[in-house]
């Protein structure tokens, strides 16, 4: 079967283990089972991850903003830093898993409480662009989490990605959040 190439996504293997750009630093579950504590995590710009071995490997593509307005779109772009910045040497790769109660939401609803009551999209825009972020879907891969969430920043923005983190866990949002695993690197 030949694959079509589609410009617009932008799908990702993480595979973690002993080799890898990135040092991982701590591997903690926030929400339910964690993952195993390994040392490195290649991240690779591929969905497939041909020849991925590790200790666990983690799948997703980027592409269609699924709770996302024009407007914030536009802002969004216009605000966000690239991902490989040079001074970017800490990173946080955060693997997500909604509720099956999140999943009965029909899709307005969902954009009811992610934007319109835990205000996700306007009050992480003030973190732009000391923290560079892209989120990477999975669920529809038969993968264990629903989310990738992977953010890059400068060690002298760590505490701004401390608080937004911080400030999304505590939102409506997170309260269907049944799996979650907040892997820290370095590079």
């Amino acid at each position: 079967m030949t694959r079509m190439y589609r410009p617009d996504l932008h799908p990702a293997t993480f595979v973690g283990g002993a080799t890898g750009a990135w040092k991982i630093e701590s591997v903690r579950a926030v929400t339910g089972d964690g993952l195993p504590l390994v040392e490195r995590l290649d991240v690779r710009v591929a969905a497939d991850g041909v020849d991925a071995a590790g200790a666990w490997i983690l799948r997703g593509v980027a592409g269609h903003e699924r709770y996302v307005e024009r407007a914030e779109h536009d802002r969004l772009k216009a605000t966000s830093p690239a991902l490989g910045r040079a001074e970017a040497t800490c990173a946080a790769l955060v693997p997500i898993r909604k509720s099956p109660a999140w999943w009965a939401l029909s899709q307005d609803e969902r954009r009811g409480i992610f934007e319109g009551r835990s205000r996700h999209i306007s009050d992480s825009m003030p973190y732009l662009p000391r923290v560079a972020r892209r989120l990477y879907h999975a669920r529809e891969l038969g993968e264990p989490f629903d989310f990738l969430t992977w953010f890059e920043f400068a060690p002298e923005h760590a505490q701004a990605f401390e608080d937004l983190v911080g400030m999304l866990r505590g939102r409506e949002e997170w309260s269907f959040v049944d799996r979650e695993v907040d892997i820290r690197l370095s590079r």
